[in-house]
């Protein structure tokens, strides 16, 4: 049976990846808090080796998918992606609670 090699995230990554196994982390398994993570703290080249390690398709889904993005990072993304920004969820109003008491 040819088991095909399971791909890591690049070293260089390493730094955005505290919080967890980075020698656990693969390419394909995780691409989802992968690319959350480098569109968040990414400097250029980081999100150079993205684009051309998921693409731009990849890289929409995530960021219509999550509500866990810097609303910066999703204002950004949504312009250069051509999302509308009506239906990122980062960008959307948060939950806010009724106050109830004086002002009710």
């Amino acid at each position: 049976m040819n088991q095909e090699k399971k791909k890591q995230v690049p070293e260089f990554l390493r730094a955005y990846f505290w919080d967890v196994d980075f020698e656990d982390l693969e390419v394909k398994k995780h691409s989802f808090l992968v690319i959350k993570r480098v569109l968040d703290r990414g400097n250029l080249s980081d999100i150079r080796w993205l684009i051309k390690t998921y693409g731009k398709d990849d890289i929409k889904k995530v960021v219509m998918d999550t509500r866990d993005l810097a609303r910066s990072t999703a204002n950004f993304w949504a312009d250069i992606l051509g999302l509308d920004k009506n239906k990122v969820p980062c960008l959307q109003k948060p939950y806010s609670p009724i106050h109830f008491g004086l002002s009710s």
